[in-house]
């Protein structure tokens, strides 16, 4: 008991107050350094018992090793992390995966990107307000601390979210301005002779500088057409892709048309004339949520103002009265 009295003494003495919490924090960060390597440690890769073997490897002209499969930088170390990176859950990795395949990134690591930003940045976060705490000059209370210290960490932590999420719903919004223009351009191409895929193409040759979200999405899907993928199967990903109801109504008239055997024509010519209608909707509802929201600023800064215009000689006199 006097030895553990004594340190408890040495140790409010050596870091203050706050030592005991700082002593906690330090033993932490310790035995995840130690635990690290364990964690991370992962079983050989059966593909390497080919090398020093008698399999003979492809080679380039230049006697260089071919690359059957191409990996990205860093994609390598990264895949050795993978469980503890991403989700174990079958449903969340789903969820991340379609919120970042609706955001635009597709990459084979991108879920493990995410998580390891995420993580990156919140220890970063709680490593800058620990220095905060340390630098400063007077003795904050440990309310102040523990909001010092986990508020930065909770900003960084979720400040990938909130990046993903406004991703997210720039492209969306930018697919749902492009697509009457789009299915404007398709109608012309198939009513001149071209088939579906080749007016899929085109479009997406054709808009790539105005929309390149969505040029980017029928590139796609005439890449995974010609590539032999169900017609049907590619339109539905493209549907889950892009995340808008309006590409999902396309989708669904597109494979009714086919199941059904009517004209592709007729059926774009309808629906591209319901989205210019669409389009003109949001227009006006944009315009009449206009006055609304200028009712704040107006009363912000055009009332006040008024008042004391008005009124304010009327105060003035009355208090110089009550005065004398």
């Amino acid at each position: 008991m006097e030895q553990l009295r004594f340190g408890w003494e040495f140790i409010n003495a050596a870091l203050g107050p706050l030592g005991p919490f700082y002593m906690l924090a330090f033993i932490g960060v310790l035995m995840i350094l130690l635990s690290a390597p364990l964690a991370f440690r992962t079983k050989p890769d059966p593909l390497n018992r080919l090398k020093g073997s008698g399999v003979v490897m492809p080679k380039a002209e230049d006697g260089a090793p071919v690359r059957l499969r191409y990996d990205g930088g860093g994609s390598r170390q990264l895949e050795r992390f993978k469980p503890l990176l991403e989700p174990q859950n079958e449903k969340e990795f789903s969820a991340t995966k379609l919120k970042l395949m609706q955001a635009g990134y597709r990459g084979r690591n991108a879920v493990s990107n995410y998580h390891l930003l995420r993580f990156v940045l919140g220890v970063l976060a709680l490593a800058i307000g620990t220095l905060s705490v340390l630098v400063r000059s007077d003795e904050p209370s440990l309310m102040a601390v523990i909001a010092s210290v986990l508020f930065p960490g909770l900003i960084g932590y979720y400040l990938p979210d909130y990046w993903v999420e406004r991703r997210r719903q720039t492209r969306q919004e930018e697919i749902t301005n492009g697509f009457p223009d789009a299915l404007d351009l398709m109608l012309v191409c198939v009513e001149a002779g071209q088939s579906l895929d080749q007016s899929i193409l085109r479009v997406a040759t054709e808009i790539k500088n105005g929309y390149p979200a969505l040029a980017e999405e029928f590139e796609m899907v005439s890449n995974e057409m010609r590539a032999g993928k169900d017609r049907v199967t590619v339109l539905r990903d493209m549907g889950e892709r892009c995340g808008v109801p309006d590409i999902s109504a396309f989708v669904t008239v597109l494979i009714q048309s086919a199941t059904f055997g009517t004209s592709v024509a007729d059926a774009l010519r309808v629906y591209a004339s319901e989205m210019r209608d669409k389009r003109v909707m949001r227009a006006e509802e944009k315009a009449n949520k206009l006055p609304t929201k200028l009712t704040l600023g107006t009363m912000m800064f055009t009332v006040p103002p008024l008042l004391i215009i008005l009124i304010g000689p009327s105060v003035y006199g009355i208090a110089q009265t009550l005065g004398r």
